[in-house]
């Protein structure tokens, strides 16, 4: 009686032409090698010897099964229709992969923080900066181990007043930068009017996964926010004195 693996051998040998009773394929180096099985047909019956190797083929799926393991064998081309077909094998594809499936992985919030520290001036730039960093984090995703990859891509400023700004850094304090303070900067923003603001950052993260062949990016992006950041927008006034607050604590402004 056939195995279920001489039943699919016998397909790929009966698949070409014969020439006296190896495969019309088989190269001579293969022939040397061993590896070119031979097959006599008598018309009732059909014997089988040797293995049969081809690029791609595995008769056997690998134990543990896996992205891109060997499912059932295919008796015609036209089964393999949207999947690739090796050694008489269709190789099952994984499954494209959309935000929604990466519900259960979560970027971390972003930092948020301001210049002067929680402090405004009206009419003068509010330095925000906003710190996020590639992140990688390892699961399971159709039962398959694979490693979610977020990259910051962009960041979204809400600054409390209804003014927004999206910029593609989260910004640096002005000595990083180089410059003098309550200058503008790229995530700087200027309060027209008095009060408490309460700021907030929203990063743009997209995002690839990788089940062990490469990244492969998936459409779209995810957000993280952090929300709260209290900012009290004062007036200053100055005047010309004579003395200084400490010379006359009664003084303008002292």
């Amino acid at each position: 009686m056939l195995s279920f693996a001489s039943i699919v051998l016998v397909g790929l040998l009966l698949a070409g032409p014969a020439i006296n009773g190896q495969r019309g394929d088989c190269d001579a180096e293969l022939q040397a090698a061993g590896v070119c099985g031979t097959t006599s047909n008598s018309g009732s019956q059909v014997d089988v010897s040797g293995t049969q190797h081809q690029p791609g083929a595995n008769p056997r799926p690998p134990s543990g099964g896996g992205p891109g393991s060997p499912s059932t064998p295919r008796d015609s081309a036209d089964d393999c229709e949207g999947i690739e077909c090796r050694g008489g094998y269709a190789v099952e594809g994984l499954p494209d992969v959309t935000l929604a499936d990466l519900a259960s992985f979560v970027p971390a919030r972003p930092t948020l923080t301001g210049e002067p520290d929680g402090v405004g001036v009206v009419g003068m730039p509010t330095n925000l900066v906003a710190r996020a960093t590639e992140q990688r984090i390892t699961g399971t995703l159709f039962d398959f181990d694979v490693v979610v990859r977020f990259v910051p891509t962009g960041f979204r400023f809400d600054y409390g007043d209804g003014a927004s700004r999206t910029a593609s850094t989260g910004g640096a304090s002005w000595s990083a930068l180089g410059q003098a303070d309550f200058t503008p900067t790229p995530t700087s923003h200027v309060y027209e009017r008095r009060g408490t603001f309460r700021a907030s950052v929203t990063v743009l993260y997209s995002a690839a996964v990788d089940f062990g062949g490469g990244w492969r990016p998936v459409p779209g992006v995810v957000e993280a926010t952090t929300s709260g950041y209290g900012i009290r927008v004062v007036e200053v006034h100055t005047a010309l004195v004579d003395k200084t607050c400490i010379e006359n604590p009664g003084g303008p402004g002292c």
